[in-house]
């Protein structure tokens, strides 16, 4: 078994033949959480995308390696990444309600989402799926719901519930807390930190909530302008930062 869940080696990302993201480079062990963190337009998202394998159409990673649990996952085709993606690899969105259609139930399109990777009947499903709920205080009706009636912090958790009901090894982030108010973004923070306590999940996740990233990060990674200004520890960055963009980052949340 791999010791580290996920590596990213020297990798740019391009969009229409424009860098987007120069030369980005860090590993996640099992178990552990790396928080990307920077302003709006640093490339923390484009990041994520291009290890989820979302980069969509005219976005293309041009130079560098990503390997999932020891594989080389940039060389797959789109039918292998399928395979990977839901069951090794989940992804809760910044706004999960408008990543569900409105128009089917959040079951129906879970339930749909997991029959793509296991046999499993709509018993089955439920049950699995009403274990979870409990975990993350969601009301099991939640399911027989349509996306718009949902409150921010349910459509939330309907997305942590979506991303990790096939228990993934990585999951990944983008944003989750950024549409919430302040008590329901600590709620999800939480029970995103249960979760890698109950399954010893791997997460890697995009904030530009310094706050968030003091939280939850045990490794820190600083972007700026799509290149990496600063990584590390979550205490080498918040006690010892180097870089005066990370200085100033640091200083914009109120706690410190």
């Amino acid at each position: 078994m791999f010791e580290k869940i996920l590596t990213v080696e020297n990798v740019s990302v391009a969009y229409r033949q424009k860098i987007i993201v120069h030369d980005i480079n860090f590993s996640v062990k099992r178990g552990e959480i790396l928080v990307i963190a920077g302003e709006s337009g640093s490339g923390k998202s484009t990041i994520l995308k291009a290890i989820g394998g979302l980069l969509g159409k005219g976005g293309v990673i041009i130079d560098g390696q990503i390997f999932f649990d020891g594989q080389e996952i940039t060389v797959l085709s789109a039918g292998q990444r399928r395979k990977i993606s839901g069951e090794a690899i989940g992804m809760i969105f910044q706004n999960a309600g408008a990543s569900f259609c409105p128009i089917r139930t959040i079951g129906e399109q879970i339930f749909e989402s997991v029959r793509a990777h296991r046999d499993w009947d709509k018993k089955f499903f439920r049950e699995r799926a009403e274990e979870i709920m409990q975990k993350i205080n969601l009301d099991p009706a939640t399911l027989d719901e349509y996306p718009f009636k949902l409150s921010g912090g349910m459509a939330q958790r309907a997305g942590i519930l979506a991303a990790t009901i096939l228990e993934p090894k990585l999951l990944l982030a983008d944003e989750p807390t950024s549409a919430l108010d302040a008590v329901t973004q600590v709620s999800v923070v939480k029970e995103l930190l249960k979760l890698r306590e109950r399954q010893g999940i791997s997460i890697v996740m995009v904030t530009h909530h310094m706050g968030v990233a003091w939280r939850m990060a045990d490794k820190i990674l600083i972007m700026r302008q799509g290149l990496p200004v600063e990584f590390g520890t979550c205490e080498q960055i918040f006690n010892e930062p180097q870089e005066i963009y990370t200085q100033e980052l640091i200083r914009a949340v109120p706690h410190f």
